[in-house]
């Protein structure tokens, strides 16, 4: 694999990503898969694609089938024109998941990446906030745990479910938690009621909420049974967390 940064089996620690698509300046050595290319990926004419049918991500080349559109390359790097240029194009589709990133939309990037006019932008083309990564996290959740509370603002004015649980329960308010972003919490506490309030009342008035990731719900069953192994991982080394926080109060 390509890149400055040092690889352990799946994982990388922000090695070939361009500027801007690693992880926050909190964690200098956050760990992110691989972008292994095995899902056919569509053709995109009208984003500069090469003629020879390779693309790069970065200082990285990427294979012809890739599920990582340049759509989801523009907005990990927060390149606001060509997001927008990609999107008038039409030729990308906003809601693609991809399954190399463990079925990361654009939007799942522009939530993790604190770009609410993004965010706008990508809904405003019919990017659908409900849509789930491989173990359910929403867009909240990805905002959540980057502590980015503009884009959960944004989120919540969109009428996004705040309270949508991942594959293991928890909610971006507990994510908030989990990593110590107190505004965050506190700002999905209420927004938690809001939003519970407000979808009831769609109910009673019958009005259409996109709430379901139909494709996620289908899987979220074999998904429980079979967790992805990176996500073992990371609970584990979060509940081992947790244990040492209950022991010291007492």
């Amino acid at each position: 694999m390509a890149g400055t940064g040092s690889c352990v089996g799946s994982w990388c620690v922000n090695s070939a990503l361009p500027a801007g698509a690693g992880s926050s300046g909190r964690n200098p050595t956050r760990k992110f898969p691989r972008v292994g290319c095995n899902t056919p990926w569509r053709s995109c004419n009208a984003c500069g694609r090469a003629s020879s049918g390779e693309r790069r991500f970065g200082s990285r080349l990427l294979p012809e089938e890739c599920s990582m559109t340049e759509l989801h390359e523009a907005v990990a790097v927060g390149d606001y024109d060509l997001v927008e240029k990609i999107l008038k194009a039409g030729h990308c589709d906003p809601n693609q998941k991809d399954a190399d990133w463990h079925d990361r939309t654009p939007l799942h990037w522009a939530a993790a990446k604190g770009r609410p006019d993004l965010l706008r932008l990508l809904v405003a083309h019919g990017a659908r906030p409900c849509l789930r990564s491989a173990v359910g996290w929403t867009a909240a959740h990805f905002a959540a745990e980057a502590g980015e509370l503009r884009v959960l603002r944004a989120l919540h004015s969109l009428h996004a479910a705040m309270d949508a649980a991942d594959l293991f329960g928890d909610t971006p308010r507990r994510l908030a938690e989990i990593y110590g972003h107190r505004e965050c919490s506190k700002f999905l506490e209420k927004a938690e009621v809001e939003s519970r309030n407000y979808h009831r009342k769609a109910a009673l008035r019958k009005i259409p909420l996109d709430q379901r990731d139909e494709d996620w719900e289908l899987k979220k069953e074999d998904l429980r049974k079979n967790p992805p192994c990176f996500w073992e991982k990371c609970t584990a080394s979060i509940q081992k967390k947790n244990r040492k926080k209950k022991g010291k109060q007492w």
